[in-house]
């Protein structure tokens, strides 16, 4: 039915259609920089170092004996997650956060609490399998 050469083409056409597909996919996806304070990236880092998405998640992400602190900034504001911070709860042990510590991770949770709202009932899907807002 085709010769070797005819499937060789029809290989080198699909494999070079895939590969430049694949390029002008990947270099046309929108970018958006997001400045960040460095209060918010030290309060990352102190999150990291003091492993607390072993019981809390992030963007849905993370443990599950906490609750999910995506959006608790502006659901329960910074006071309430300052005093949680500085005592502790029965489940949740004090930490022996310093002030500044408490400041960079209210500081992250903000930035986290910015970055976290969206609805989905309002995306579009693109062509390309791109979400748009």
């Amino acid at each position: 039915m085709f010769s070797d050469r005819n499937k060789y083409v029809l290989a080198m056409f699909l494999v070079g259609g895939f590969i430049i597909y694949t390029f002008q996919l990947y270099n046309s996806l929108p970018v958006k920089q997001i400045a960040v304070s460095q209060a918010a990236d030290d309060g990352k880092i102190l999150w990291q170092k003091k492993n607390c998405i072993s019981c809390h998640q992030i963007y849905g992400l993370g443990g599950y004996l906490g609750p999910d602190l995506t959006n608790v900034y502006s659901k329960k504001g910074a006071v309430y997650i300052s005093a949680i911070l500085r005592g502790g709860t029965n489940i949740m042990p004090n930490m022996d956060l310093t002030d500044s510590e408490i400041e960079e991770l209210l500081a992250y949770l903000k930035d986290v609490d910015q970055s976290g709202k969206a609805d989905p009932r309002t995306f579009t899907i693109n062509t390309n399998g791109t979400i748009h807002q």
